[in-house]
């Protein structure tokens, strides 16, 4: 398994933000987390790749919502905010060194990483201010012939759908009260995250990576019999990020 990252910009503080009121960041506390937080990925089996820096982009790190992964083919996204659409062509280099199969979505689209959520061969994408119809047809349209399937998921209260909801190895949800639609995802069983940073999650293989602003929910998530480990990402939570979001994984 492969983990594409990238280092955070020295213009972080400037990130878009939609739901946090801004806070001074440090950059350079910023910069050791990041730094923690691929060690713990490499530690559990996925080897860092990096993605050329853009210092330009102040939400440049967070890599997942400019490409996603669907088996075998990356579908390069086009980011709900403006300002956000210049990350893609580092990450489409990163990609082609790697050998890996792209599909673009193209104006008029709107689609964010963040707002995919794949549990087996669906696809749940949300419905937010930086995901369009547009952008989930394109992105139905990408995928459909690897397999996959789409289902759109109304999200309320967070930035992203997998800010709101994300999933265990067993396929079970963990869900910030209130932000998504459960009936879009049927009778999946939930897990209410005791804590707001609980309910976006990183699975990486069968290791659940929880932020450590969750330790009740972290807690609740290994008494299901999971290796849980927790990843310091404060500073980067100023910024809207989750643990999901700063790496694409490649298996």
């Amino acid at each position: 398994m492969r983990a594409l990252v990238r280092r955070p910009s020295p213009l972080l503080a400037d990130c878009e933000l939609t739901h946090l009121r801004r806070q001074p960041i440090d950059a350079a506390r910023a910069r050791a987390e990041h730094e923690a937080y691929v060690a713990l990925l490499a530690s559990l089996g996925a080897e860092p790749v990096w993605v050329d820096d853009a210092p330009e982009h102040p939400d440049g790190v967070f890599v997942e919502d400019v490409a996603v992964m669907a088996g075998p083919l990356a579908v390069l996204t086009r980011p709900g905010a403006e300002s956000r659409r210049g990350e893609v062509a580092t990450m489409r280099a990163a990609l082609r060194r790697l050998g890996v199969p792209t599909a673009e979505l193209a104006a008029p689209a709107h689609l964010d990483g963040g707002d995919v959520l794949r549990i087996d061969r669906t696809f749940y994408v949300g419905d937010t201010a930086r995901t369009d119809a547009a952008g989930r047809a394109a992105f139905a349209a990408a995928v459909a012939p690897h397999g996959f399937d789409v289902v759109a998921v109304r999200v309320s209260g967070v930035l992203h759908l997998k800010s709101g909801a994300t999933a265990l190895p067993d396929g079970a949800l963990v869900v910030w009260p209130g932000s998504v639609d459960l009936a879009a995802f049927g009778q999946r069983e939930v897990l209410e995250a005791v804590e707001p940073q609980g309910a976006d999650v990183l699975l990486v293989g069968d290791a659940v990576v929880v932020s450590a602003a969750a330790p009740r929910t972290a807690e609740a998530i290994a008494a299901r019999g999971f290796a849980v480990h927790r990843v310091d990402v404060a500073e980067l939570e100023k910024a809207e990020a989750g643990t999901t979001c700063m790496s694409v994984l490649l298996d």
